[in-house]
Protein backbone atom coordinates (compact mmCIF):
# COMPACT_ATOMS: atom_id res chain seq x y z
CA UNK A 1 0.00 0.00 0.00
CA UNK A 2 1.38 3.17 -1.08
CA UNK A 3 2.26 5.74 2.11
CA UNK A 4 -0.15 8.37 0.74
CA UNK A 5 -3.27 5.86 0.59
CA UNK A 6 -2.57 4.44 3.94
CA UNK A 7 -2.27 8.27 5.28
CA UNK A 8 -5.48 8.54 3.82
CA UNK A 9 -7.08 5.47 5.82
CA UNK A 10 -5.91 6.15 8.59
CA UNK A 11 -7.27 9.77 9.08
CA UNK A 12 -10.49 8.21 8.13
CA UNK A 13 -10.63 5.32 10.48
CA UNK A 14 -9.37 8.35 13.06
CA UNK A 15 -12.28 10.31 12.27
CA UNK A 16 -14.61 7.46 12.37
CA UNK A 17 -13.07 6.60 16.19
CA UNK A 18 -13.87 10.26 16.72
CA UNK A 19 -17.63 10.63 15.74
CA UNK A 20 -17.85 6.87 17.56
CA UNK A 21 -16.16 8.63 20.67
CA UNK A 22 -18.48 12.18 20.60
CA UNK A 23 -21.62 9.78 19.92
CA UNK A 24 -21.38 7.93 22.72
CA UNK A 25 -20.09 10.76 25.00
CA UNK A 26 -23.08 12.77 24.07
CA UNK A 27 -26.26 12.30 26.64
CA UNK A 28 -29.48 12.41 24.76
CA UNK A 29 -33.19 11.20 26.07
CA UNK A 30 -36.45 10.78 23.58
CA UNK A 31 -39.42 12.39 24.97
CA UNK A 32 -42.53 11.34 24.11
CA UNK A 33 -44.88 13.93 24.81
CA UNK A 34 -48.39 15.19 23.17
CA UNK A 35 -49.05 18.34 20.56
CA UNK A 36 -50.06 20.72 23.17
CA UNK A 37 -46.48 20.61 25.29
CA UNK A 38 -44.57 21.05 21.61
CA UNK A 39 -47.24 23.73 19.59
CA UNK A 40 -47.97 25.47 22.83
CA UNK A 41 -44.60 26.76 23.04
CA UNK A 42 -43.87 25.20 26.30
CA UNK A 43 -40.71 22.87 25.28
CA UNK A 44 -39.11 25.79 23.44
CA UNK A 45 -38.99 27.36 26.27
CA UNK A 46 -38.29 24.96 29.04
CA UNK A 47 -35.44 22.66 27.40
CA UNK A 48 -32.55 25.14 26.22
CA UNK A 49 -32.78 26.28 30.42
CA UNK A 50 -32.56 22.43 31.27
CA UNK A 51 -30.47 21.87 28.19
CA UNK A 52 -27.56 24.20 29.62
CA UNK A 53 -28.28 23.07 33.25
CA UNK A 54 -28.24 19.45 32.54
CA UNK A 55 -26.09 18.65 29.69
CA UNK A 56 -28.95 16.30 28.41
CA UNK A 57 -30.31 17.06 25.06
CA UNK A 58 -34.26 16.21 24.84
CA UNK A 59 -35.18 14.75 21.22
CA UNK A 60 -39.23 15.59 21.51
CA UNK A 61 -41.56 13.30 19.57
CA UNK A 62 -44.76 15.43 19.68
CA UNK A 63 -48.05 12.75 18.87
CA UNK A 64 -51.45 12.82 20.52
CA UNK A 65 -51.33 11.29 24.06
CA UNK A 66 -52.70 7.86 22.98
CA UNK A 67 -50.03 7.23 20.53
CA UNK A 68 -47.22 8.89 23.21
CA UNK A 69 -48.04 6.84 25.38
CA UNK A 70 -47.59 3.58 22.85
CA UNK A 71 -44.51 4.68 21.50
CA UNK A 72 -43.11 4.52 25.18
CA UNK A 73 -44.80 1.21 25.50
CA UNK A 74 -42.44 0.12 22.31
CA UNK A 75 -39.60 1.34 24.26
CA UNK A 76 -38.82 3.80 21.20
CA UNK A 77 -38.99 7.15 24.43
CA UNK A 78 -37.24 7.26 27.59
CA UNK A 79 -39.92 9.66 28.89
CA UNK A 80 -44.28 10.25 28.54
CA UNK A 81 -44.85 13.18 28.92
CA UNK A 82 -49.10 13.35 28.45
CA UNK A 83 -52.22 14.34 29.54
CA UNK A 84 -54.82 11.70 30.59
CA UNK A 85 -54.61 10.76 33.94
CA UNK A 86 -56.65 7.06 33.92
CA UNK A 87 -54.64 6.22 30.12
CA UNK A 88 -51.08 7.44 32.78
CA UNK A 89 -51.41 5.28 35.32
CA UNK A 90 -53.16 2.01 33.11
CA UNK A 91 -49.14 2.70 31.78
CA UNK A 92 -48.31 2.64 35.43
CA UNK A 93 -50.13 -0.43 36.30
CA UNK A 94 -49.47 -2.35 33.66
CA UNK A 95 -45.54 -1.72 33.70
CA UNK A 96 -45.11 0.32 31.06
CA UNK A 97 -43.64 3.35 33.04
CA UNK A 98 -41.94 3.07 36.96
CA UNK A 99 -44.22 5.73 38.26
CA UNK A 100 -46.15 8.91 37.53
CA UNK A 101 -45.63 12.11 38.91
CA UNK A 102 -47.76 15.43 37.93
CA UNK A 103 -45.86 18.28 36.89
CA UNK A 104 -48.10 21.08 35.77
CA UNK A 105 -52.31 21.38 34.87
CA UNK A 106 -54.28 24.36 32.82
CA UNK A 107 -57.55 23.55 31.39
CA UNK A 108 -59.74 23.05 28.01
CA UNK A 109 -61.99 25.59 26.80
CA UNK A 110 -64.46 25.43 23.92
CA UNK A 111 -63.60 27.80 21.15
CA UNK A 112 -66.35 28.63 18.32
CA UNK A 113 -67.65 31.40 16.33
CA UNK A 114 -67.63 34.79 18.52
CA UNK A 115 -71.39 35.42 17.39
CA UNK A 116 -71.80 31.95 18.66
CA UNK A 117 -75.27 30.87 16.98
CA UNK A 118 -75.48 28.18 18.85
CA UNK A 119 -75.75 29.86 22.50
CA UNK A 120 -73.19 27.79 24.16
CA UNK A 121 -71.03 30.62 25.80
CA UNK A 122 -70.88 30.32 29.66
CA UNK A 123 -69.52 28.00 31.93
CA UNK A 124 -71.13 24.29 31.23
CA UNK A 125 -69.55 22.36 28.80
CA UNK A 126 -71.80 19.88 29.39
CA UNK A 127 -74.97 21.93 27.92
CA UNK A 128 -72.99 23.83 25.21
CA UNK A 129 -72.45 20.21 23.77
CA UNK A 130 -76.09 19.08 23.95
CA UNK A 131 -76.64 22.89 21.97
CA UNK A 132 -74.51 21.74 19.30
CA UNK A 133 -75.52 18.32 19.02
CA UNK A 134 -79.16 19.65 18.78
CA UNK A 135 -78.19 22.60 16.34
CA UNK A 136 -76.10 19.93 14.05
CA UNK A 137 -73.65 22.37 14.79
CA UNK A 138 -70.13 22.26 12.74
CA UNK A 139 -68.25 20.26 15.55
CA UNK A 140 -64.10 19.88 14.87
CA UNK A 141 -63.07 16.38 17.02
CA UNK A 142 -59.43 15.80 16.91
CA UNK A 143 -60.61 12.23 16.87
CA UNK A 144 -56.85 10.99 17.29
CA UNK A 145 -56.76 9.53 21.21
CA UNK A 146 -55.14 12.66 22.52
CA UNK A 147 -55.58 13.81 26.05
CA UNK A 148 -58.02 16.03 24.30
CA UNK A 149 -60.46 13.94 22.24
CA UNK A 150 -60.31 11.45 25.37
CA UNK A 151 -61.30 14.60 27.67
CA UNK A 152 -63.86 15.36 24.92
CA UNK A 153 -65.46 11.97 24.59
CA UNK A 154 -65.84 11.99 28.43
CA UNK A 155 -67.80 15.43 28.13
CA UNK A 156 -69.93 13.84 25.57
CA UNK A 157 -70.40 10.71 27.61
CA UNK A 158 -71.56 12.82 30.30
CA UNK A 159 -74.44 14.81 28.00
CA UNK A 160 -75.57 11.39 27.67
CA UNK A 161 -74.52 12.01 23.20
CA UNK A 162 -71.57 9.61 22.73
CA UNK A 163 -73.33 8.55 19.79
CA UNK A 164 -75.41 11.36 18.53
CA UNK A 165 -73.02 14.52 18.21
CA UNK A 166 -74.93 16.15 15.68
CA UNK A 167 -74.72 15.74 11.47
CA UNK A 168 -72.16 18.37 11.68
CA UNK A 169 -69.88 16.48 13.82
CA UNK A 170 -66.38 15.85 11.78
CA UNK A 171 -63.04 13.65 12.91
CA UNK A 172 -59.72 15.11 11.48
CA UNK A 173 -57.55 12.61 12.82
CA UNK A 174 -55.27 15.61 13.94
CA UNK A 175 -53.29 17.53 16.06
CA UNK A 176 -54.14 20.65 18.29
CA UNK A 177 -53.30 22.94 15.33
CA UNK A 178 -54.64 21.30 12.63
CA UNK A 179 -58.32 21.02 14.16
CA UNK A 180 -57.85 24.51 15.12
CA UNK A 181 -56.71 25.51 12.05
CA UNK A 182 -60.52 22.96 10.42
CA UNK A 183 -62.65 25.30 12.89
CA UNK A 184 -61.11 28.90 11.98
CA UNK A 185 -61.56 27.96 7.91
CA UNK A 186 -65.19 26.52 8.65
CA UNK A 187 -66.64 28.53 11.57
CA UNK A 188 -67.01 25.78 13.86
CA UNK A 189 -66.85 24.57 17.37
CA UNK A 190 -63.85 22.50 18.68
CA UNK A 191 -62.18 21.96 21.98
CA UNK A 192 -59.08 22.65 22.68
CA UNK A 193 -56.63 23.20 25.63
CA UNK A 194 -55.77 26.27 26.84
CA UNK A 195 -52.21 26.58 25.63
CA UNK A 196 -51.82 25.77 22.34
CA UNK A 197 -54.99 28.15 21.76
CA UNK A 198 -53.20 31.19 23.28
CA UNK A 199 -50.01 30.53 21.18
CA UNK A 200 -52.58 30.07 17.97
CA UNK A 201 -52.44 33.15 15.63
CA UNK A 202 -55.22 31.81 12.89
CA UNK A 203 -58.20 32.47 14.97
CA UNK A 204 -60.00 34.66 12.78
CA UNK A 205 -63.46 35.23 13.77
CA UNK A 206 -62.96 32.13 16.57
CA UNK A 207 -62.85 33.34 20.37
CA UNK A 208 -63.56 31.23 23.60
CA UNK A 209 -66.55 30.32 24.56
CA UNK A 210 -67.02 27.90 27.19
CA UNK A 211 -64.52 28.08 30.22
CA UNK A 212 -64.29 27.98 34.14
CA UNK A 213 -66.31 24.46 34.27
CA UNK A 214 -64.14 22.64 36.56
CA UNK A 215 -64.76 19.38 34.81
CA UNK A 216 -62.40 21.32 32.21
CA UNK A 217 -59.31 20.70 34.61
CA UNK A 218 -56.51 19.80 32.93
CA UNK A 219 -53.59 17.42 34.27
CA UNK A 220 -49.96 16.40 32.73
CA UNK A 221 -47.70 13.53 34.25
CA UNK A 222 -44.70 12.45 33.73
CA UNK A 223 -42.99 9.10 33.52
CA UNK A 224 -40.07 6.91 32.89
CA UNK A 225 -40.44 4.33 30.78
CA UNK A 226 -39.50 0.56 32.44
CA UNK A 227 -36.22 -0.42 32.15
CA UNK A 228 -37.09 -3.62 33.35
CA UNK A 229 -39.01 -3.94 29.77
CA UNK A 230 -36.98 -1.97 27.63
CA UNK A 231 -33.20 -2.21 28.68
CA UNK A 232 -31.67 0.48 26.52
CA UNK A 233 -34.09 3.29 28.51
CA UNK A 234 -31.80 5.98 29.64
CA UNK A 235 -32.79 5.69 33.00
CA UNK A 236 -30.22 8.39 34.41
CA UNK A 237 -30.94 10.67 32.03
CA UNK A 238 -34.75 10.86 31.88
CA UNK A 239 -34.73 10.70 35.85
CA UNK A 240 -33.11 13.76 36.09
CA UNK A 241 -35.14 15.39 33.62
CA UNK A 242 -38.25 14.11 35.84
CA UNK A 243 -36.73 15.78 38.87
CA UNK A 244 -35.96 18.82 37.22
CA UNK A 245 -39.50 19.05 36.15
CA UNK A 246 -40.85 18.67 39.13
CA UNK A 247 -38.39 20.76 41.15
CA UNK A 248 -38.72 24.11 42.12
CA UNK A 249 -36.09 25.29 39.44
CA UNK A 250 -38.21 23.71 36.88
CA UNK A 251 -41.65 24.75 38.14
CA UNK A 252 -40.59 28.33 38.43
CA UNK A 253 -39.38 27.65 34.59
CA UNK A 254 -42.99 26.46 33.88
CA UNK A 255 -44.42 29.08 35.33
CA UNK A 256 -42.77 31.71 33.36
CA UNK A 257 -43.92 30.43 29.88
CA UNK A 258 -46.66 33.33 29.12
CA UNK A 259 -47.91 35.11 26.13
CA UNK A 260 -49.02 38.28 26.19
CA UNK A 261 -48.53 37.94 29.65
CA UNK A 262 -50.78 35.18 30.27
CA UNK A 263 -49.53 31.97 31.76
CA UNK A 264 -50.52 28.60 30.11
CA UNK A 265 -49.03 26.08 32.10
CA UNK A 266 -49.60 26.34 36.07
CA UNK A 267 -46.80 24.16 38.25
CA UNK A 268 -48.39 21.44 40.49
CA UNK A 269 -46.06 22.99 43.33
CA UNK A 270 -48.50 25.67 43.26
CA UNK A 271 -51.92 23.98 44.32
Amino acid sequence: MKFKQFLLLSVGALACLIATGTQASERVITVASTTSTDQSGLFGHILPIFEKESGIKVRVVALGTGQALDTARRGDADVAFVHDKAAEEKFVAEGSGVERKEVMYNDFVLIGPKTDPLHTRGNDIVEALKKVAAGNGAFVSRGDKSGTHAAELRFWKMASLEERMGAGYKSCGCGMGPALNMASSTGAYVLADRGTWLNFSNRADLAVLVEGDKRLFNQYGVMLVNPAKHAHVKVTEGQKFIDWLTSAAGQSVIAGHKIGGEQLFFPNAAR
